[in-house]
């Protein structure tokens, strides 16, 4: 079988038609904004069908079906609801989903009435998520992309990744925000976490935060990497509220920093020749991430052990981003 199956509105049709036939008179049509782990579709006006796009994806069915329900009563804000399991049919080979629609748009500075609000609104969301009960909750996997486990799992990447561009990018600044990040020891309970807070994963209404959508890669864990929008949409006042808003400590902001770090320096060193569009926008993301720990004079990581006074580690700087 494919790693990447052909995902396309024919096949949607074909796999309802067969399995779910009282919807099979339904229109198919993709998304606007469509994810990398899974394909989505509308499936009429009220639902959509989200198939995993490879292998490596398709536990997230089974968590997302087991685990929105019970989330879902407990946040202020909607999650989508799945409605039935497909399963493997019509060549493709995965098991798949359909879910109730949940209206809105994507997230962006432009529709974002005032990103402070926002900020605050989403780091109300977050903290609601964390409080939820985590026994017996997906610990950090593959499934999650490992988001919610140590910064360490990724760290023999990053640093290629630093190598190999060179002098394309800050090297010495981005080696010391990692290795900031890489000390910054989580010493917490496991909570549950999203994995994914992208702006294609928030949904605005009349400005506002309207939804949360795409849970494929949450778990129970450490939640720093619920922190990455601080560098990729947030900034000045709407970051320090969503920080402010979470009551995120140092040692968690430096792995979050990490995480965002993580991901920007990848990202950017596979379309920096072939992407200008994807590599600016990863570039941006860098940037901030850097000169956000330099501006902030860090002098060390805090480290809180439960029950333990706060404790410092040895002093770090960051040079000036190029």
């Amino acid at each position: 079988m494919s790693d990447t199956p052909s995902i396309d509105a024919a096949l949607v049709r074909r796999l309802v038609a067969a399995q779910f036939p009282q919807w099979a008179d339904l229109p198919v049509r993709p998304v606007d904004s469509d994810g990398w782990d899974n394909r989505t579709f509308h499936l009429g006006d009220a639902m959509t069908v989200r198939l995993p796009s490879a292998e490596g994806y398709v536990g997230q069915i089974d968590k997302e079906h087991q685990w929105l329900p019970v989330l879902a009563s407990h946040l202020p804000l909607p999650v989508p609801a799945p409605l039935a399991k497909g399963a493997p049919g019509s060549g493709y080979p995965f098991p798949w989903s359909v879910y109730r629609w949940i209206q809105g748009e994507v997230a962006s500075v432009e529709r974002i009435g005032d990103l402070t609000e926002f900020a605050t609104d989403l780091a109300d969301f977050l903290a609601a998520l964390q409080r939820i009960d985590a026994t017996d909750g997906p610990p950090p996997a593959r499934h999650a992309g490992f988001r919610g486990g140590p910064l360490k799992t990724y760290d023999a990447e990053t640093r290629r990744t630093i190598e190999a561009l060179g002098d394309r990018i800050p090297g010495d600044a981005a080696t010391t925000v990692w290795e900031a990040a890489l000390r910054a020891t989580w010493y917490g309970g496991p909570v549950w976490f999203h994995g994914d807070v992208a702006v294609g994963n928030l949904l605005v209404r009349d400005g506002r935060l309207a939804a949360v959508i795409d849970f494929g890669c949450s778990g129970v864990g450490d939640p720093a990497c619920d922190t990455v929008i601080a560098w990729t949409l947030l900034s000045g006042e709407s970051r320090q509220a969503f920080r402010d808003g979470l009551g995120v400590d140092s040692a968690t902001w430096a792995r979050g920093r990490g995480w965002a770090l993580w991901k920007a320096l990848i990202t950017l060193a596979q379309h920096i020749d072939t992407d200008p569009v994807q590599a600016a926008v990863a570039r941006r993301v860098m940037e901030r991430v850097l000169s956000e720990f330099e501006e902030s004079g860090v002098v060390g990581v805090v480290r809180v052990r439960p029950g333990h006074p706060q404790r410092r580690s040895s002093a770090l700087r960051c040079s000036p981003v190029a």
